[in-house]
């Protein structure tokens, strides 16, 4: 008995096929048992699909594959603070041995934080008026002025412009001869330069800890940091000024971390090298103060206040924590040993939890408090680290009690004795006399307004960093250029989407007859990839495949919180079941799950996996070598013509996964090609990721690398095409048109071979069109059009 299910009853039949039928119609119940029994045969199973055996996984494959990829990342992620030594070598002969065999470590993190940017030299505190002062009765104390400083310039190389100023606070002590040391004090994210300096209300006393800091004579700037406010982004997201900062700064190859240590480095660049320099922070302030000792040498030493703990739960913090890489090479622990054999002081003072549910379009997250006991693991994973160096008397390492007041007046008195190497008379504490209000609302806005600014120089000059990126591909010969694009493929592996070194399991195929239509046969595949990771799809086979005929084969990608049925049941109105179509055309299909679906649970991988070094689709590709390598296998599929076709999220796969797995022949892009990283890092055009709620879509660093057309260029000289309709919101057609000319000329002037590029406009929006992608498809795969066209 054959059960056929007709066209219009596709998700009748599916819902009939997956749950109890009332009593009553037992003679259907009969075939579908049958077709069952014929799709779970052994021997059917192994006619077909040699090795395979029957798939009996039932309920929600989907959502246990995602469940595993969550259990490999968050394993990979407990791994990490073991693995992290190989990319270590260090010296402990001297402390000059040891700064010298670190400095590759540090010039990494410079890159990871993005403060590797040429700052403005010379750099002068710019006193825009005095605030107030304090002085005591023999007329001795400090001023506090409002101030500001250079830091980065427009990046255009031709222009010698100040895009970027610090701004805040600096407290000088009246006579410049009791200047004992400078310090930059940083605040919480969510306190200003007037609270922590006791000019502003909602700090107590206790922990105003740049006041305390000018009353033992040092001379204190005070940065202004980007807050965690949050705000509306013309109507569209509401996002904390730090998220927003960092969705086009992570893209741009910046972060906020390295914003704000080039602001704190660039004040030090002011600082006259004969006092002892130093740099403190509490909360979000104790992370950049860390992060700035880290990088420069000149920081004597540092103080960090209620942020030092365990590092591997950094993504279900803020996500402008969000650094790429640094778990693969670096932790609390090992971006302290930068530090060494410098002087440092770590408060494991509790900082106030906070969370944010991402209800307004940003990301989710939770600011913990750090337990003592986690604190002072860390710390002493640090001094295992170093301990050879630190038994040196030049360096120290002291920890305060536990207190739920990082920073306060024990901490910082500590701090100044450790700075300036010998105790110091207080001078007697007093209030500031205020004489003119500082705006710190203009100031924070200031702040992310010149940022942003920045973003989009970065932004504007990015073709041309990645244009000097790509010199070094041949276009001599098309043979030339397959072996000038090895190199790059392997930076777009290894530093861009990130590769696991975990090698393929056996595939360990399961197979199981789902669906059955008039001329195909529709069967569920399990593969093993990794542990816990496993690739689930659909292969369509055409009944009329002849005993020892080989089909080309077409993977039909679906889209964003999409399943493969979409693209083959009920004629979904963006797929039009073109996996379906191409099978009644003749094609093998294949439609694979792939993980970008249930929202935060998918987008909180994208989260585990940027600390490693690594995306989603560090994942997504070796599940989808797999799935080539499975149907390579095949004896009804000709290895050589196997095909990418993908709509949306499933065309961001078009340009990423057939740039990796060269099995792949062609790869169509369908409604999802653009000018993609002004699509993420533009905050003018409308089509802007910037604004939604899409949190994880931000790729490190594409700007100085890989564009869309820089991703076909991987692709070259395999055939691409691009389909577009004309009402498609994801860009307009201009930028369309911009990017993809750039693939134009590269196939067409350069190569010679333009016959393997194609764009299809067509009037239409945000859907497959399936013209002139088939008859790419039918010409590039050498497949006969059916006698109908």
């Amino acid at each position: 008995m054959t059960f056929i299910v007709r066209p219009r009853s596709r998700q009748w039949f599916r819902r009939f096929f997956r749950v109890s039928v009332p009593a009553g119609i037992w003679f259907v119940m009969a075939g579908l048992s049958l077709c069952l029994a014929q799709g779970r045969d052994p021997a059917s199973l192994q006619a077909q699909f040699p090795g395979a055996t029957p798939l009996e996984i039932e309920g929600d494959i989907a959502s246990e594959m995602v469940d595993g990829i969550d259990r490999f990342l968050l394993g990979k992620l407990d791994q990490s603070a073991a693995a992290r030594e190989q990319h270590w070598q260090r010296d402990f002969t001297s402390p000059q041995t040891y700064t010298r065999s670190v400095q590759p470590n540090r010039d990494r993190l410079a890159r990871m934080f993005g403060a590797h940017e040429n700052r403005v030299t010379p750099v002068v505190i710019e006193r825009n008026f005095v605030v107030g002062s304090s002085v005591d009765d023999s007329l001795s104390g400090y001023r506090v002025y409002s101030v500001r400083w250079p830091v980065l310039e427009d990046p255009d190389p031709g222009r010698s412009i100040v895009s970027v100023y610090g701004e805040g606070l600096l407290l000088e002590p009246i006579e410049p001869s009791a200047v004992a040391a400078n310090v930059v004090a940083l605040p919480d994210c969510d306190q200003t330069p007037g609270q922590i300096s006791g000019l502003t209300a909602g700090i107590e006393p206790e922990l105003q800890f740049a006041k305390r800091l000018a009353e033992r004579d040092c001379r204190v700037l005070v940065p202004m940091l980007i807050s965690r406010e949050i705000k509306s982004r013309g109507g569209r997201a509401k996002l904390t000024d730090r998220e927003y900062v960092y969705r086009a700064a992570f893209v741009l190859g910046r972060h906020p971390i390295g914003y704000e240590v080039q602001m704190v480095r660039a004040a030090i660049d002011s600082f006259s090298a004969s006092r002892p320099i130093g740099v403190i922070g509490a909360g979000e302030g104790g992370r950049i103060a860390l992060a700035t000792a880290a990088l420069d040498e000149r920081v004597d030493a540092v103080c960090v206040g209620g942020s030092f703990g365990a590092s591997e739960t950094v993504w279900t913090e803020p996500i402008d924590r969000n650094v790429f890489g640094w778990l693969a090479e670096f932790g609390n622990a090992e971006t302290l040993t930068l530090v060494a054999p410098r002087k440092a002081l770590i408060n494991h003072a509790q900082t106030p939890a906070r969370s944010f549910d991402g209800s307004g379009g940003g990301a989710p997250g939770t600011i913990r408090s750090i337990h003592l006991s986690e604190g002072k693991q860390e710390v002493e994973r640090a001094r295992q680290l170093v301990r050879p160096l630190i038994e040196n008397e030049h360096w120290q390492l002291d920890e305060t009690a536990f207190s739920e007041a990082p920073c306060d007046q024990s901490t910082t008195d500590r701090f100044v004795e450790l700075l300036i190497d010998r105790p110091r008379a207080d001078r007697p504490q007093r209030d500031v006399d205020v004489v003119h209000q500082v705006d710190e609302a203009a100031m924070q806005t200031r702040l992310v307004e010149q940022l942003d600014r920045h973003n989009q120089l970065l932004l504007r000059e990015s073709p041309f960093v990645r244009r000097a990126f790509l010199k070094d591909l041949d276009t001599n010969s098309v043979e030339d250029y397959v072996q000038s694009t090895q190199r790059y493929r392997q930076i777009f592996r290894d530093d861009v989407i990130g590769h696991f070194d975990d090698p393929l399991l056996p595939p360990n195929a399961r197979v199981r007859k789902t669906w059955q239509q008039p001329g195909w046969t529709g069967y569920e595949v399990v593969l093993d990839v990794f542990e816990d990771v496993i690739a689930y799809g659909v292969l369509i086979v055409p009944d009329d495949v002849k005993p020892g005929e080989k089909r080309p084969v077409v993977v039909c990608q679906h889209g964003l919180e999409g399943r493969p049925t979409d693209t083959f049941l009920g004629d979904h109105r963006a797929y039009h079941d073109f996996a379906a179509e191409l099978a009644e055309r003749g094609f093998i299909t294949f439609a694979p799950q792939n993980p970008y679906l249930f929202k935060d649970r998918f987008r909180t991988l994208q989260r585990k996996a940027n600390p490693l070094g690594k995306t989603l689709f560090s994942v997504i590709v070796p599940q989808h070598q797999q799935i080539v390598d499975w149907l390579k296998s095949l004896p009804q599929v000709d290895p050589q013509r196997i095909a990418f076709y993908g709509l949306s999220y499933g065309g961001k796969s078009a340009m990423r996964i057939p740039a990796l797995v060269t099995d792949y022949c062609l790869s169509i892009c369908s409604a999802d090609f653009n000018e993609w990283v002004l699509k993420n890092a533009s905050t003018r055009h409308p089509f802007s990721y910037v604004g939604t709620g899409e949190y994880e879509i931000f790729e490190w660093n594409l700007a100085e690398t890989f564009n869309y057309s820089e991703m076909a260029a991987l692709i070259c000289p395999r055939p691409f095409m691009v389909e577009r309709g004309h009402f498609d919101g994801v860009a307009t057609d201009q930028w369309v048109a911009y990017e993809y000319a750039k693939v134009r000329n590269l196939y067409a002037a350069r190569l010679k071979i333009g016959e393997r590029t194609e764009i299809e406009w067509f009037d239409g929006p945000h859907t497959i069109n399936g013209q002139g992608t088939f008859d790419f498809l039918h010409k590039h795969l050498n497949w006969p059009k059916p006698p109908s066209e």
